[in-house]
């Protein structure tokens, strides 16, 4: 087996997990292969031996059967820019602080190390956003695992977000901004907006308002095999548009075209690992004395 191993900079408590998870790898004759600037940070603060085998794009990532990102959620919206379309699968390890996707906790790395090898898991498919303008925002990383948002810039004040839904105009949002997200964003920016949670593989884009000056206006859930269209007016001329933790600028000549990506991210359930179980550890779901 062949793993290649991703991550940033951690705190001393994290070092002894992390020797854990190296030892592992070596003991268990895994061929490693480390992202470059990762691999120059633990040669500096760990106490093992690391060979020069590296990674920096997708092109160095062939022959690898599973690629670990060490870190939160936010490590593993990284790696995916890294990953793309390579269809090799994503086993996240949590040393941050949530971890939703990245929902292995520092203590089960054995266990995740022994179901990978004893092939005890499970791959996950999740669809992307994919953002498309005249201007290649973004260039060829214009996709995103959770979500897509636009919002004010320049000033505090309103902006007015003009939506359609293949062509046909849904609404124009009197907002602070507006995001569309995917299922697996769902627990993310969408749900702390008033956003519904959304189960991963619902094939669903959430429009979720960010505070809203309408009271009757609500999220929104579509099937995402539709095409949206944005327009955004307001007294600025430029407006901040994301995709997952990558920013850039738009103008209000801008036209933003969303739609599902061509391609997915696997992501690595191992056997102890479900939805359900990670909404009720994370979110406190049923967390009631009658349970």
């Amino acid at each position: 087996m062949r793993v290649a191993v991703f991550g940033k900079q951690f705190g001393q408590e994290v070092i002894p997990y992390i020797e854990e998870l190296f030892s592992k790898l070596f003991e268990n004759g895994i061929d490693v292969v480390v992202y470059r600037p990762y691999l120059d940070f633990l040669s500096a603060n760990l106490q093992l031996s690391f060979h020069d085998k590296t990674f920096t794009n997708s092109e160095d990532l062939k022959g690898v059967d599973v690629f670990l990102s060490i870190g939160g959620d936010g490590t593993i919206l990284e790696a995916i820019t890294i990953v793309r379309d390579t269809e090799i699968p994503i086993l996240g390890i949590n040393t941050g602080r949530l971890g939703f996707l990245a929902n292995v906790a520092k203590k089960d790395i054995n266990m995740a190390i022994q179901d990978l090898l004893s092939n005890r898991f499970d791959i996950d498919e999740r669809a992307l956003i994919q953002m498309d303008t005249e201007e290649g925002l973004f260039g060829d990383l214009n996709f995103g695992l959770n979500e897509f948002t636009v919002t004010h810039k320049e000033s505090t004040a309103m902006i007015t977000i003009h939506t359609f839904i293949n062509g046909k105009l849904l609404n124009s949002y009197w907002a602070d901004g507006i995001i569309i997200s995917t299922p697996t964003g769902s627990t993310g920016y969408s749900l702390s907006c008033g956003g519904p949670i959304v189960m991963p593989g619902s094939q669903n884009f959430i429009i979720t308002p960010i505070a809203p000056h309408n009271l009757n206006v609500r999220p929104f859930v579509i099937p995402d095999n539709n095409e949206i269209t944005i327009r955004v007016e307001g007294r600025s001329s430029n407006f901040m548009v994301s995709l997952d933790s990558r920013s850039e600028t738009m103008s209000r000549e801008m036209e933003i075209r969303l739609k599902k990506a061509p391609f997915t991210v696997k992501l690595v359930r191992t056997a102890s690992q479900d939805f359900a179980n990670t909404l009720r550890n994370k979110l406190l779901w049923g967390l009631d004395r009658r349970n």
